[in-house]
């Protein structure tokens, strides 16, 4: 006869986390409260849950449920906190990127097709860039795009003033030939 298995047993939780099991619900009401919202009380409720699971056992915490309410209260700082900058983010953006007209919200937006005439644009100009010769490209990089001026384009290479004149008329009749004007 065989012998019967042995139940399996459960470590005993940490004395934190039999803390938050105890007082889970009135962390609930107490988050709730301050959030105004039963569901963002959850969603702090089960994140604070994720960060003391993660808390070794063996780390001695003198008042676990001070220990909870200051942690939930770390974690609600931290989601105001991102929130704010959320807002403050999209209303940047928007703020680029609509325009109101009559009370009439607008968006500042290029077509479709414009955008991707642009891109093509923009890849034909890469690729036109790409096959200047390096020193040439070079000069049209610090000079165009670094706003470099052209003495301090010549001292950057260790070359002449005139030389850098050369290389950005080089560049740019290369540009409109290739890109177009």
């Amino acid at each position: 006869m065989k012998p019967s298995p042995e139940p399996p047993t459960h470590p005993a939780p940490s004395p934190l986390l039999g803390a938050y099991l105890q007082r889970r619900e009135d962390l609930k009401r107490f988050f709730a409260l301050r959030l105004r919202s039963t569901e963002a009380a959850e969603d702090l409720v089960q994140d604070m849950y994720l960060k003391i699971s993660a808390v070794d056992p063996a780390v001695e915490i003198g008042n676990p449920a001070a220990f909870l309410y200051r942690l939930g209260g770390n974690l609600m700082l931290d989601r105001m906190k991102a929130q704010r900058r959320a807002v403050a983010r999209d209303g940047g953006w928007r703020t680029a990127t609509v325009v109101s007209i009559a009370g009439e919200d607008i968006a500042d937006l290029p077509s479709a097709e414009d955008a991707a005439a642009s891109r093509q644009r923009l890849e034909r100009l890469v690729a036109a860039l790409n096959d200047l010769a390096p020193a040439v490209r070079r000069a049209f990089r610090l000079h165009k795009l670094e706003g470099l001026s052209h003495a301090e384009t010549a001292t950057a290479m260790g070359v002449s003033r005139s030389s850098v004149e050369k290389y950005i008329s080089a560049a740019l009749k290369h540009l409109v030939r290739t890109v177009g004007a």
